[in-house]
């Protein structure tokens, strides 16, 4: 699967072929060896309920020692794989406001050539745990084989997706902070192996919190960065996913955001004008198209945006739509410009975990209201209104009005704000 800054393997881990005919005696073996070192991971007695805080414990100390969000999903997956032993997995960000995937991604023991079906299915059909239903549910958290009443032939992602790389069950999270969704994750076993059961559900759902505070924390770290005025840049797909043609400013965005190409001679213009099956295609381009094709079709709600930041921490945003000019087959355009300040803010903002009131609360502070006023606008007291600009302060790391609309919104403060504000 594509993802973001190219694949991740660790030292020593080796894959072979997954065979793709049922009918081959190697069809029941797993898909890869050596992923664990010296041997596979224990299938005995799984982890009980009890067995929680010591799964939480170590993915909570291993998280800690993570200096950027890439780290936190790898730290993440070695503690909790001893709690809930697993074959494979797929790590990636999301935006907690579009939920598109975003920087950073890991995928581990995944074949290429599947990466257009996963996106796909997730955004124009109907299936089972979906992570857009998953972020809505009162449980982040939810196995294949259990939602399905142990038929998993019911579900097309299994059909098309997990089988062929010789999985039989996943087990899906969605990590959150607050009501916000950070990343989501998916654990998949192979055949031959047991089904994920309650407890190991449990367990993960336990995590979801530890892991989603981490990486709310590494966005706050790298929610600061230059900024300045550059030209947008306009990239043309085909409906295969390759590149038609690019300007000069989307070739230089592109690069920000994606460091150097895997071919550094031809640059990322010419990779993308490749077929779209390679392993290197960054994870949020891919799922982007895929969003925009879904909402014109009508299975998606629009617009197609994703916010990312570049290697130096800049916000840019990437807008995708479907073009209808006549002999269009599916072209895409994906428009990449900085961000203003006022899309930045609601992501920052959740990222500071700012709850619901103490949003209202900065709203008017960034239109200048004073505490007098602010508490006759919200039906509070002015000791309570003080209270909430002390805790947003604190929250923020701020001293002062000033300071606060200075970090959060800048020069291009508007009430597009709080529509824009996640509300999950």
């Amino acid at each position: 699967m594509g993802f973001v800054f190219g694949h991740r393997h660790h030292p020593g881990r080796r894959r072979r072929p997954v065979p793709l005919d049922r009918r081959d005696p190697a069809w029941r073996k797993p898909p890869f060896e050596g992923v664990y070192g010296s041997g596979s991971p224990s299938y005995g007695p799984l982890v009980t309920t009890r067995a929680h805080p010591k799964a939480v414990e170590a993915v909570e100390r291993a998280v800690a020692r993570a200096s950027s969000a890439e780290e936190v999903f790898l730290a993440a997956g070695d503690a909790l794989r001893e709690a809930v032993p697993f074959d494979g997995s797929m790590w990636f960000g999301v935006d907690p406001g579009t939920l598109l995937a975003t920087a950073p991604a890991v995928m581990e023991g995944l074949d290429s050539g599947y990466c257009d079906v996963f996106w796909h299915r997730e955004f124009h059909e109907h299936d089972a745990s979906l992570f857009r239903d998953l972020v809505r549910s009162a449980e982040p958290a939810a196995a294949l084989r259990q939602v399905t009443a142990d038929s998993p032939g019911r579900s097309g992602r299994y059909r098309e997706f997990l089988a062929p790389q010789g999985y039989d069950d996943e087990l899906r999270v969605v990590f959150r902070s607050g009501d916000s969704p950070w990343a989501m994750a998916a654990l998949l076993r192979a055949e031959g192996r047991p089904a994920f059961d309650a407890a190991d559900v449990a367990v993960v759902t336990a995590v979801s919190a530890v892991v989603g505070a981490a990486l709310r924390t590494h966005a706050v770290l790298a929610a600061t960065g230059p900024t300045g005025p550059e030209a947008p840049g306009l990239l043309l797909f085909d409906e295969h996913g390759r590149l038609r043609s690019a300007n000069a400013e989307a070739a230089r965005w592109v690069g920000d955001v994606f460091g150097a190409a895997p071919d550094p001679d031809a640059g990322w213009v010419q990779f993308l004008a490749q077929p779209a099956d390679d392993l290197r295609i960054p994870t949020p381009l891919t799922s982007l198209l895929s969003h925009a094709r879904a909402v014109a079709a009508g299975h998606e709600p629009g617009p197609a945006r994703l916010r990312v930041r570049d290697r130096s921490g800049r916000w840019l945003v990437l807008h995708a739509s479907c073009l209808a000019a006549p002999g269009s087959t599916g072209d895409v355009a994906v428009v990449i410009e900085p961000a203003k300040s006022a899309e930045i803010a609601p992501i920052i903002i959740e990222a500071y975990g700012l709850t619901a009131r103490e949003r209202d609360v900065v709203r008017a502070i960034a239109r200048g209201s004073s505490t007098p006023e602010i508490a006759s606008e919200l039906y509070l007291s002015p000791h309570t209104v003080r209270d909430y600009v002390k805790t947003v302060f604190e929250k923020v790391g701020v001293s002062s009005r000033g300071e606060l609309v200075a970090k959060l919104f800048a020069e291009h403060y508007t009430d597009s704000f709080h529509a824009a504000a996640i509300h999950v």
